[in-house]
């Protein structure tokens, strides 16, 4: 089971819910899925518009739990003032907590990320930063307060898998205890997988199944990933090797004089 602060949950794999051609092919991959967490932008659920509270019909119609999130906030101010109309519009303490340093790769300003989440940490919200695999950001974020970490892989949209293999690792290796959800970059059912292998506890998909030619098909072929570099995590995969090993046993092989 993964625990996400106080809560027990059976998957794996959370999904964003952004650019997707319909509200119905929107459920179909949420189903299809089977995540109990999707990820909403506060920016597409309005209070006051019918289509915000469509929106939040279908979300609470597949029974699923809500993570807000802050996309799109260049500033502490612009991310505590949307996690708090957040927390009113959805009812949860959860906050998905992201403070854009740069346009180009969408890349988290660190310092801001770390200051809003020690204030809402003090306020009560249970937050989730999205940051890089800096360690020592890591290190003040769970200081503020953070009780989980969802580094990228690589730039939001980007598509590119796991760029630094090394500075994932080590954050893995530095938090054992710490639930460390893979989110932004992943393109590919193989990345996803590979994130599980590495001792990730879950991923975050949004563009990688939103935009794919079928995204019920592409989200089932992620859930099934998720779940095969879980169970090779579990059972604790080879060593690489610098030489070939043979397979074959030498000993009671028989040789020609």
């Amino acid at each position: 089971m993964l625990k996400l602060y106080d809560t027990e949950l059976s998957s794996r794999l959370l999904l964003g819910t952004s650019r997707y051609p319909s509200p119905a092919i929107l459920t179909e991959a949420i189903r299809a899925s089977r995540a109990e967490i999707v990820t909403v932008s506060l920016r597409r659920e309005s209070g006051g518009e019918r289509a915000g509270q469509g929106f939040w019909s279908i979300i609470r119609g597949l029974g699923i739990r809500v993570l807000p999130n802050t996309a799109g906030c260049h500033s502490v101010k612009e991310a505590v003032t949307t996690a708090q109309m957040a927390r009113e519009v959805f009812g949860t303490p959860w906050i998905k907590l992201e403070v854009i340093g740069e346009d180009d790769t969408l890349q988290p300003d660190v310092f801001g990320l770390v200051e809003g989440a020690r204030a809402l940490a003090a306020e009560g919200f249970q937050v989730f930063p999205y940051t890089t695999e800096d360690l020592v950001v890591a290190e003040r974020l769970l200081a503020a307060g953070c009780k989980a970490l969802m580094p990228w892989g690589a730039p939001i949209g980007s598509g590119r898998g796991l760029n630094n293999l090394f500075g994932l690792k080590a954050l893995r290796a530095h938090f054992p205890d710490v639930p460390l959800v893979i989110d932004a970059g992943i393109g590919v059912p193989s990345h996803a997988a590979q994130a599980m292998e590495l001792g990730f506890d879950a991923v975050l998909i949004n563009t990688a199944v939103a935009e794919a030619a079928e995204p019920a098909r592409m989200a089932a072929a992620f859930a099934q990933a998720v779940e095969a570099g879980r169970a090779a995590r579990l059972a604790g995969p080879m060593e690489p090797r610098e030489m070939a090993a043979p397979s074959t046993p030498v000993i009671g092989k028989a040789f020609l004089g």
